[in-house]
């Protein structure tokens, strides 16, 4: 198999697009460190502990964005690291964007690049985006047109029309390209 003999670690494990790389990794042999937000909560390991090759290869690991070296443990060893934890709350409950998203959205990406630089056997680190970090720029939206690096949604936008999601994207993947 391709990754047989290989650890790869997933942060955000539980989240929808994770748990379907964590199947796809577990699938190719990878041995698998999961993230998840908390280990108590059977909602958010259960799908993952089923998957096949789990039994095996799957070790389960609990972090905290805003907390650093929380990362630590499940990157330790890995060859690559898919970090696609964010911050995720429904716009209507934010009342304090700073706090609620941009700061853990930043926070939480320095930490896992920071426990990653600890690692001597990491050859990679995967930052996922999201497409609301293209949808809100200066440009019209053309249908059928490529959507490239001058999509990006402006900031300036973002936090006018209070799109807190999209921005913490934007900066917490401006602070990863920093470091």
């Amino acid at each position: 198999m391709i990754g047989e003999g290989k650890a790869v670690c997933v942060t955000g494990a539980s989240g929808y697009i994770a748990s379907w790389l964590v199947k796809f990794l577990l699938q190719r042999g990878y041995t698998v460190h999961a993230i998840v937000r908390s280990l108590d909560d059977p909602k958010k390991t259960q799908h993952l502990i089923a998957f096949d090759g789990a039994n095996e290869r799957l070790s389960l690991f609990e972090a905290n964005l805003t907390e650093e070296g929380s990362f630590d443990s499940a990157v330790n060893g890995c060859e690559c690291v898919f970090h696609m934890a964010s911050p995720l709350i429904p716009p209507v409950s934010v009342s304090d964007p700073k706090s609620q998203y941009l700061d853990p959205a930043v926070n939480g990406t320095l930490n896992v690049l920071k426990s990653a630089a600890k690692v001597s056997s990491l050859k990679r680190v995967v930052l996922t985006s999201s497409m609301t970090a293209v949808l809100n720029g200066v440009k019209p939206r053309e249908f059928g047109a490529v959507v490239d690096e001058t999509w990006f949604s402006d900031p300036a936008t973002c936090e006018q029309k209070k799109l807190w999601y999209p921005l913490s994207k934007i900066v917490a993947e401006n602070a990863a390209v920093k470091f």
